[in-house]
């Protein structure tokens, strides 16, 4: 951290930018049990009759709604990751850890939203859409969601976990933990339902990691004084 100048003040990384992996965590479970909870089938097998359900809709609107929010608060918790990560971060994979997450949040916006519009214009309540319009927009949202957003975050896991070994700013088994991660978002959350929750999993645990790791920083600063 670069040295304080006479009527400078350091920036330092907020406490509650610890908590916003823990947030992001739950929303996106959340979202994720609310969309497989109204479309438990895939997008493959749900049919334009079966949205005239109120109850299955509602919950699909329901994830929806969620995913913003869970854009934003993954977006903090980036940034308390790279802080906590510090400046003797590797540049080639802190580059690529912000770019996946970047494009991550992008491709759930861009999911969510897509799969919104299905709803909200293709398919007015207790209404069947147009086929050709439900057809294309299941597909695209769904495809968004389960295989690119997927992939980044797998990227984004990946990255995590090398910088955290190499540096030795992550304890081994969450280490691994990242891995184990990485691997099924790769090749199994596309196919396997429900896997997907691995993410905000080990999100829940890295960001309990952050914060704890934060207390005990705080505490030793405080120690002296």
């Amino acid at each position: 951290m670069r040295e304080k100048g006479p009527g400078q003040q350091a920036l330092e990384t907020p406490r509650a930018a610890g908590l916003a992996g823990v947030v992001f965590a739950l929303l996106l479970a959340a979202a994720i049990v609310l969309m497989r909870l109204g479309i438990p089938e895939g997008a493959d097998a749900v049919t334009p009759e079966a949205f005239t359900d109120s109850g299955r809709r509602e919950a699909v609107l329901a994830a929806l709604a969620l995913v913003p929010f869970a854009g934003i608060f993954f977006l903090w918790f980036v940034g308390a990751v790279r802080a906590h990560v510090g400046e003797a971060e590797d540049r080639f994979l802190a580059t690529v850890l912000l770019g996946s997450g970047l494009v991550f949040t992008a491709t759930l916006f861009a999911g969510a939203a897509a799969a919104s519009a299905v709803l909200s214009v293709g398919h007015p309540a207790g209404q069947a859409p147009d086929l050709a319009a439900w057809d294309f927009g299941r597909h695209f949202a769904y495809t968004l969601l389960t295989d690119y957003a997927t992939r980044m975050a797998a990227v984004f896991v990946s990255s995590m976990s090398v910088i955290g070994h190499r540096l030795g700013v992550l304890p081994r088994p969450l280490t691994l933990l990242g891995v184990v991660t990485a691997v099924t978002l790769l090749f199994v959350a596309s196919n396997v339902p429900w896997s997907e929750l691995v993410f905000p999993a080990w999100s829940l645990v890295l960001g309990l990691h952050i914060l704890n790791a934060g207390r005990r920083a705080r505490a030793r600063t405080a120690g002296p004084a």
